[in-house]
Protein backbone atom coordinates (compact mmCIF):
# COMPACT_ATOMS: atom_id res chain seq x y z
CA UNK A 1 0.00 0.00 0.00
CA UNK A 2 1.09 3.60 -0.52
CA UNK A 3 0.57 4.79 3.05
CA UNK A 4 3.83 4.75 4.98
CA UNK A 5 3.08 6.39 8.32
CA UNK A 6 5.54 8.76 10.00
CA UNK A 7 9.15 8.35 9.03
CA UNK A 8 11.88 7.57 11.51
CA UNK A 9 13.74 10.41 13.20
CA UNK A 10 17.43 10.30 12.20
CA UNK A 11 17.58 6.52 11.55
CA UNK A 12 20.83 4.56 11.81
CA UNK A 13 21.74 0.91 11.41
CA UNK A 14 22.83 0.04 14.95
CA UNK A 15 24.10 -3.05 16.70
CA UNK A 16 22.49 -4.36 19.88
CA UNK A 17 22.80 -7.50 21.95
CA UNK A 18 20.41 -9.73 23.84
CA UNK A 19 20.48 -8.97 27.54
CA UNK A 20 17.49 -11.05 28.62
CA UNK A 21 14.37 -12.99 27.63
CA UNK A 22 11.02 -13.58 29.33
CA UNK A 23 8.02 -15.66 28.34
CA UNK A 24 5.20 -13.24 29.06
CA UNK A 25 2.39 -15.61 28.04
CA UNK A 26 2.02 -19.10 26.55
CA UNK A 27 2.35 -17.72 23.02
CA UNK A 28 4.52 -14.62 23.50
CA UNK A 29 8.24 -14.28 24.24
CA UNK A 30 9.85 -10.95 25.15
CA UNK A 31 13.48 -10.26 24.23
CA UNK A 32 15.28 -7.30 25.79
CA UNK A 33 18.00 -5.75 23.65
CA UNK A 34 20.67 -3.39 24.90
CA UNK A 35 24.00 -1.78 24.09
CA UNK A 36 25.67 1.59 23.75
CA UNK A 37 24.69 1.97 20.08
CA UNK A 38 21.02 2.14 21.06
CA UNK A 39 21.63 5.73 22.12
CA UNK A 40 21.31 6.42 18.37
CA UNK A 41 17.82 4.83 18.28
CA UNK A 42 15.23 7.56 18.89
CA UNK A 43 12.12 6.27 20.75
CA UNK A 44 8.91 7.60 19.22
CA UNK A 45 6.19 5.74 21.13
CA UNK A 46 3.00 4.41 19.58
CA UNK A 47 3.71 1.46 17.24
CA UNK A 48 7.28 2.38 16.37
CA UNK A 49 8.73 -0.36 14.17
CA UNK A 50 12.14 -1.36 12.92
CA UNK A 51 14.03 -3.81 10.75
CA UNK A 52 15.64 -6.54 12.82
CA UNK A 53 18.74 -8.17 11.30
CA UNK A 54 19.38 -11.68 12.65
CA UNK A 55 22.32 -14.01 11.99
CA UNK A 56 21.64 -17.18 10.02
CA UNK A 57 22.87 -20.53 11.26
CA UNK A 58 26.58 -20.94 10.59
CA UNK A 59 27.31 -17.24 10.09
CA UNK A 60 30.36 -16.12 12.03
CA UNK A 61 29.54 -12.42 11.76
CA UNK A 62 26.52 -10.22 11.14
CA UNK A 63 26.85 -8.30 7.86
CA UNK A 64 24.66 -5.21 8.07
CA UNK A 65 23.82 -2.65 5.37
CA UNK A 66 25.47 0.73 5.73
CA UNK A 67 22.68 2.76 4.10
CA UNK A 68 19.71 3.93 6.16
CA UNK A 69 17.43 5.11 3.36
CA UNK A 70 15.30 2.85 1.18
CA UNK A 71 18.52 1.89 -0.60
CA UNK A 72 19.43 -0.42 2.29
CA UNK A 73 17.42 -3.17 0.61
CA UNK A 74 19.27 -2.88 -2.68
CA UNK A 75 22.52 -3.12 -0.73
CA UNK A 76 21.15 -6.12 1.13
CA UNK A 77 20.29 -7.91 -2.12
CA UNK A 78 23.82 -7.47 -3.46
CA UNK A 79 25.13 -9.52 -0.53
CA UNK A 80 25.42 -13.23 -1.40
CA UNK A 81 22.49 -15.11 0.11
CA UNK A 82 24.71 -17.27 2.34
CA UNK A 83 26.12 -14.13 3.98
CA UNK A 84 22.88 -12.17 4.29
CA UNK A 85 21.26 -11.90 7.70
CA UNK A 86 17.62 -12.71 8.14
CA UNK A 87 15.55 -9.50 8.13
CA UNK A 88 12.18 -9.23 9.81
CA UNK A 89 10.05 -6.28 10.95
CA UNK A 90 9.08 -5.77 14.58
CA UNK A 91 7.43 -3.27 16.91
CA UNK A 92 9.07 -1.68 19.94
CA UNK A 93 7.09 -3.00 22.91
CA UNK A 94 8.90 -0.72 25.37
CA UNK A 95 11.91 1.60 25.26
CA UNK A 96 14.11 2.67 28.16
CA UNK A 97 16.47 5.23 26.60
CA UNK A 98 18.08 5.98 29.96
CA UNK A 99 19.30 2.37 30.00
CA UNK A 100 19.74 1.96 26.22
CA UNK A 101 17.24 -0.91 26.26
CA UNK A 102 14.37 -2.07 24.04
CA UNK A 103 11.78 -4.80 24.63
CA UNK A 104 10.52 -6.73 21.60
CA UNK A 105 7.71 -9.33 21.71
CA UNK A 106 7.63 -12.42 19.48
CA UNK A 107 4.63 -14.67 18.83
CA UNK A 108 5.56 -18.34 19.29
CA UNK A 109 2.99 -20.25 17.26
CA UNK A 110 4.30 -23.54 15.96
CA UNK A 111 3.52 -25.10 12.62
CA UNK A 112 3.47 -21.96 10.46
CA UNK A 113 6.15 -20.21 8.44
CA UNK A 114 7.17 -16.79 9.68
CA UNK A 115 4.78 -14.33 8.08
CA UNK A 116 7.10 -11.34 8.00
CA UNK A 117 9.52 -10.54 5.25
CA UNK A 118 12.43 -8.25 4.45
CA UNK A 119 10.75 -6.16 1.76
CA UNK A 120 8.72 -2.96 1.97
CA UNK A 121 6.73 -1.60 4.88
CA UNK A 122 3.55 -3.34 3.78
CA UNK A 123 5.29 -6.70 4.23
CA UNK A 124 4.40 -6.33 7.87
CA UNK A 125 5.84 -5.88 11.30
CA UNK A 126 4.62 -6.34 14.84
CA UNK A 127 5.28 -9.29 17.11
CA UNK A 128 6.08 -11.69 14.36
CA UNK A 129 4.08 -14.83 13.90
CA UNK A 130 4.99 -18.49 13.87
CA UNK A 131 8.04 -20.71 14.00
CA UNK A 132 10.21 -18.83 11.50
CA UNK A 133 13.55 -17.07 12.03
CA UNK A 134 12.13 -14.45 14.40
CA UNK A 135 10.35 -16.81 16.78
CA UNK A 136 13.24 -19.25 16.57
CA UNK A 137 15.60 -16.45 17.56
CA UNK A 138 13.40 -15.47 20.51
CA UNK A 139 13.20 -19.01 21.84
CA UNK A 140 16.94 -19.69 21.55
CA UNK A 141 18.35 -16.21 22.24
CA UNK A 142 21.28 -16.18 24.64
CA UNK A 143 22.78 -13.21 26.41
CA UNK A 144 25.35 -11.46 24.26
CA UNK A 145 23.93 -12.54 20.88
CA UNK A 146 24.31 -9.55 18.55
CA UNK A 147 21.62 -8.28 16.19
CA UNK A 148 21.09 -5.21 14.02
CA UNK A 149 18.27 -2.64 14.03
CA UNK A 150 17.11 0.04 11.62
CA UNK A 151 14.35 2.37 12.84
CA UNK A 152 11.48 2.75 10.36
CA UNK A 153 9.17 5.17 12.18
CA UNK A 154 5.53 4.95 13.30
CA UNK A 155 2.61 3.54 11.32
CA UNK A 156 -0.20 4.90 13.54
CA UNK A 157 -0.65 8.35 12.06
CA UNK A 158 -4.02 10.16 12.16
CA UNK A 159 -4.06 12.91 9.56
CA UNK A 160 -7.41 14.46 10.40
CA UNK A 161 -9.24 15.69 13.49
CA UNK A 162 -11.03 12.84 15.22
CA UNK A 163 -13.05 12.31 18.37
CA UNK A 164 -12.20 8.70 19.12
CA UNK A 165 -9.89 5.86 18.10
CA UNK A 166 -10.66 2.32 16.96
CA UNK A 167 -7.89 -0.32 16.99
CA UNK A 168 -8.31 -3.85 15.63
CA UNK A 169 -5.56 -6.49 15.81
CA UNK A 170 -4.64 -10.12 16.27
CA UNK A 171 -1.78 -11.19 18.57
CA UNK A 172 0.87 -10.07 16.07
CA UNK A 173 -0.51 -6.55 16.52
CA UNK A 174 -0.77 -6.74 20.31
CA UNK A 175 2.57 -4.93 20.91
CA UNK A 176 1.43 -2.16 18.56
CA UNK A 177 -1.94 -1.80 20.29
CA UNK A 178 -0.24 -1.71 23.69
CA UNK A 179 2.25 0.92 22.53
CA UNK A 180 -0.48 3.05 20.96
CA UNK A 181 -2.69 2.89 24.05
CA UNK A 182 0.24 3.79 26.29
CA UNK A 183 1.02 6.79 24.05
CA UNK A 184 -2.50 8.18 23.71
CA UNK A 185 -3.42 11.22 25.82
CA UNK A 186 -5.22 10.54 29.09
CA UNK A 187 -8.48 11.98 27.77
CA UNK A 188 -8.55 9.79 24.64
CA UNK A 189 -11.68 7.78 23.89
CA UNK A 190 -12.01 4.64 21.86
CA UNK A 191 -12.12 0.86 21.53
CA UNK A 192 -9.34 -1.67 20.99
CA UNK A 193 -10.35 -5.13 19.74
CA UNK A 194 -7.47 -7.58 20.28
CA UNK A 195 -7.62 -11.27 19.39
CA UNK A 196 -5.30 -13.64 21.28
CA UNK A 197 -4.95 -17.44 21.03
CA UNK A 198 -5.92 -18.25 24.64
CA UNK A 199 -7.15 -16.39 27.71
CA UNK A 200 -3.66 -16.73 29.23
CA UNK A 201 -2.28 -14.61 26.36
CA UNK A 202 -4.03 -11.45 27.53
CA UNK A 203 -1.60 -8.77 28.71
CA UNK A 204 -1.80 -5.88 31.12
CA UNK A 205 -0.92 -2.47 29.70
CA UNK A 206 -1.90 1.12 30.40
CA UNK A 207 -4.83 2.48 28.43
CA UNK A 208 -6.71 5.75 28.94
CA UNK A 209 -9.85 5.36 31.05
CA UNK A 210 -11.96 6.20 28.01
CA UNK A 211 -10.48 3.43 25.84
CA UNK A 212 -12.17 0.04 26.14
CA UNK A 213 -9.88 -2.94 25.52
CA UNK A 214 -11.91 -5.89 24.23
CA UNK A 215 -10.14 -9.25 24.35
CA UNK A 216 -11.31 -11.84 21.83
CA UNK A 217 -10.03 -15.30 22.83
CA UNK A 218 -9.64 -17.46 19.73
CA UNK A 219 -9.62 -20.80 21.58
CA UNK A 220 -12.97 -19.99 23.20
CA UNK A 221 -14.61 -18.87 19.95
CA UNK A 222 -13.17 -21.76 17.93
CA UNK A 223 -13.88 -24.24 20.72
CA UNK A 224 -17.52 -23.22 20.90
CA UNK A 225 -17.85 -23.59 17.13
CA UNK A 226 -16.21 -27.02 17.11
CA UNK A 227 -17.53 -28.30 20.42
CA UNK A 228 -14.02 -28.35 21.90
CA UNK A 229 -14.69 -26.16 24.90
CA UNK A 230 -12.00 -23.52 24.31
CA UNK A 231 -8.96 -25.77 24.12
CA UNK A 232 -5.49 -24.88 22.89
CA UNK A 233 -6.11 -27.28 19.99
CA UNK A 234 -9.11 -25.19 18.96
CA UNK A 235 -6.94 -22.07 18.83
CA UNK A 236 -4.21 -23.86 16.91
CA UNK A 237 -6.59 -24.93 14.14
CA UNK A 238 -8.47 -21.63 13.82
CA UNK A 239 -7.36 -18.93 11.38
CA UNK A 240 -5.98 -15.95 13.33
CA UNK A 241 -7.92 -12.74 12.85
CA UNK A 242 -11.30 -14.21 11.98
CA UNK A 243 -12.61 -13.93 15.52
CA UNK A 244 -11.52 -10.29 15.84
CA UNK A 245 -13.16 -9.44 12.54
CA UNK A 246 -16.40 -11.12 13.61
CA UNK A 247 -16.32 -9.22 16.91
CA UNK A 248 -15.84 -5.93 15.08
CA UNK A 249 -18.71 -6.67 12.70
CA UNK A 250 -21.04 -7.36 15.64
CA UNK A 251 -19.83 -4.43 17.74
CA UNK A 252 -22.28 -1.63 18.55
CA UNK A 253 -20.34 1.57 17.90
CA UNK A 254 -23.32 3.89 18.10
CA UNK A 255 -22.28 5.17 21.53
CA UNK A 256 -19.13 6.69 20.11
CA UNK A 257 -20.13 10.00 18.60
CA UNK A 258 -18.08 12.07 16.21
CA UNK A 259 -15.34 11.18 13.78
CA UNK A 260 -13.23 8.08 14.24
CA UNK A 261 -9.67 7.24 13.31
CA UNK A 262 -9.39 3.48 12.79
CA UNK A 263 -6.17 1.49 12.61
CA UNK A 264 -6.46 -2.19 11.68
CA UNK A 265 -3.40 -4.45 11.81
CA UNK A 266 -2.27 -8.06 11.89
CA UNK A 267 -3.04 -10.97 9.58
CA UNK A 268 -3.73 -9.59 6.10
CA UNK A 269 -7.35 -10.75 5.83
CA UNK A 270 -8.13 -9.15 9.20
CA UNK A 271 -6.50 -5.83 8.35
CA UNK A 272 -8.16 -5.52 4.94
CA UNK A 273 -11.45 -7.07 6.03
CA UNK A 274 -11.81 -4.67 8.94
CA UNK A 275 -11.18 -1.68 6.69
CA UNK A 276 -13.64 -3.00 4.10
CA UNK A 277 -16.29 -3.44 6.80
CA UNK A 278 -15.77 0.00 8.32
CA UNK A 279 -15.89 1.78 4.97
CA UNK A 280 -18.58 -0.32 3.30
CA UNK A 281 -20.89 -1.15 6.20
CA UNK A 282 -20.25 1.61 8.73
CA UNK A 283 -19.74 4.52 6.36
CA UNK A 284 -16.33 5.52 7.70
CA UNK A 285 -14.43 7.61 5.12
CA UNK A 286 -11.53 5.73 3.56
CA UNK A 287 -9.12 8.45 4.66
CA UNK A 288 -10.08 7.75 8.29
CA UNK A 289 -8.99 4.09 8.18
CA UNK A 290 -5.39 2.95 7.94
CA UNK A 291 -4.47 -0.72 7.74
CA UNK A 292 -1.28 -2.79 7.67
CA UNK A 293 -1.21 -6.50 6.89
CA UNK A 294 1.70 -7.80 8.95
CA UNK A 295 1.57 -11.35 7.61
CA UNK A 296 -0.58 -13.71 5.52
CA UNK A 297 -1.95 -16.98 6.86
CA UNK A 298 -0.51 -19.96 5.03
CA UNK A 299 2.12 -17.96 3.11
CA UNK A 300 5.81 -18.09 3.98
CA UNK A 301 8.07 -15.06 3.77
CA UNK A 302 10.98 -15.00 1.32
CA UNK A 303 14.26 -16.25 2.74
Amino acid sequence: MAYKGRRAVDPHVVMAEVIGTKQVSPNMMRVTLGGDELDRFTPAGYDQWFRLFLPRAGQDMLRLPTRTSGLWYAEYLTTPRARRPWVRNYTVRAARPDLNELDVDFVLHAGEDDGEEAGGHDAGHGAGHAAGPGAGFAQAAEQGLRVGLLDQGVAYNPRHDHDWTLLVADESGLPAVAGICESLPDDARGVAVVEVPTAADKQEFRAPAGVEVRWVVRSEVAGDDAGQGGTHDAAAHAVPGRAALADLCALDLSGHGGDVYAFTIGESALATGARRHLVGERGVPKAHVDFVGYWRHGKAAPS
